[in-house]
Order: C-alpha cells, then structure tokens, then sequence
C-alpha cells in the first residue's frame, strides 16, 4: 500500500499584486511528496520556487487550487489551523536568522517551545543531542557572533530538526557554507529524512549535492516542467 504523501498539490496557482498590476506567478502546480523522500527543487531565480516554498509551508494563503501538507488543506485553512500545521515543519532559510542574545542550545531550544509536551530538561536535552548530532557539540554554549557562517547553518539546521518534523523544507541551505560543511548539513537532512520518515524539499542551485535526492524537479517560468 502506497503511504500517503506529505505534501499534495493540485492545480495550484498563485499571484501577486491586484487589479492591473496582478500578475501570475504559479501556474497549475501538481506535485506530490512521499515520507522518507528527499526533493530538490531548482529553476531560475524569479521562477517561482520560493514562492511555492514559503506556500506549502503555511506562510502565504493558498489563492487557488488544493495544498495538503499532513493531509490537511490549506486553501481557506484559519490562521489557527496554519499555526498547527507550521508546528509540524522545519524551516531552514537561507539566512540562518539565530537570535543573537542566545546561546546555540537556546536557538535550537527555541523552536521545542511550540511542543508542550516538553519539559524544559527534556527539550535542553534534545537540543544539545542535536547539536552533537551536526557536528557542534563542543559549541553548545556558544553565541551566534562567536560562530562560522558554517556553524551558524548547522545551528539552523539542528533548530529546524530537533521537533522531528515530517517535513522539512529548505530554501538554499548550502549557500552560506564551503563543499564539506554543505554536504554535511544535506547527509544529515538526508539521513533523518530516512530514519524518521519525513519528507524534505530543498530549493537550490548547488550542483555539488544533487546526488543526494531521490528526485529533482524543475521550475520554469512558474510551471513545474518535466526534464
């Protein structure tokens, strides 16, 4: 039996702007996305994926045609029901966008305090398990001005993990980091897209690490097109 995709998009369009200046920049998306599979989404810039990004991460309101993430649609979804949807996907953008005044452990801790089902010892403790998990496990403690723009990514990325989202979605997250530290932050998104069944889709230009995916796909102009 074929398990049910984490992300399901029919005949999805997008625009922006209003009366005259209205302008299209989505045109009929359908896509779907299985647990455990890594999808990378490349174009142009001005193509279109980031706006789809930021739509199937409950960022943007769906204008037209169907948007499950979860099994729940998000075309006229409340603003509380996108806020239950955003607890269950990580975000890693390009601007790894850490607070300053705390620690590595604090940033990464940040993002369990949607979950109430922890504690704050439990949650402290994932997120030092995450950050040795990406390799920063001697940086706990440290702040973000006292890291490498590398481990400044690696921080995102362990905040972005840490909950065990089933989905992952990332906006050029190798665009900050030299060949090892990028291929490191992937493997580590690839491995616990496999071991935990969550889907990730990465949008990026970085053709050193296309290897990683199960599949890539293309946006031209605003339409998904097959190469």
């Amino acid at each position: 039996m074929l398990e049910n995709p984490i992300i399901a998009i029919r005949n999805l369009n997008h625009y922006f702007g209003q009366g005259q200046l209205r302008k299209q920049m989505l045109f009929d998306i359908n896509l779907a996305i299985y647990p455990g599979e890594v999808v990378i989404l490349m174009g142009q810039s001005g193509s279109g994926k980031t706006t789809l990004l930021t739509l199937i991460g409950a960022l943007r309101s769906v204008q037209q045609g169907s948007l499950k993430v979860l099994g729940n649609e998000l075309y006229r979804a409340t603003n509380n029901q996108l806020i239950q949807i955003r607890r269950n996907i990580g975000y890693i953008f390009q601007a790894h966008n850490l607070l300053r005044f705390l620690t590595a452990c604090q940033n990464v801790q940040m993002s369990l305090e949607l979950h109430k089902e922890f504690d704050n010892q439990q949650a402290q403790s994932k997120s030092k398990t995450m950050l040795e998990a990406v390799g920063l496990g001697n940086r706990i403690n440290y702040y973000p001005d006292d890291l490498s723009g590398g481990q400044k990514q690696r921080v995102a990325v362990a905040r972005a993990l840490v909950s065990h989202p089933k989905l992952v979605l990332a906006d050029e997250p190798t665009a900050a980091l030299d060949s090892k530290s990028g291929r490191d932050v992937v493997e580590l998104m690839q491995r616990l897209a496999k071991e935990q069944s969550c889907a990730v889709l990465m949008v990026t230009h970085d053709n050193r690490i296309l290897d990683i995916a199960d599949r890539i796909i293309y946006m031209e102009d605003g339409c998904l097109v097959n190469h």
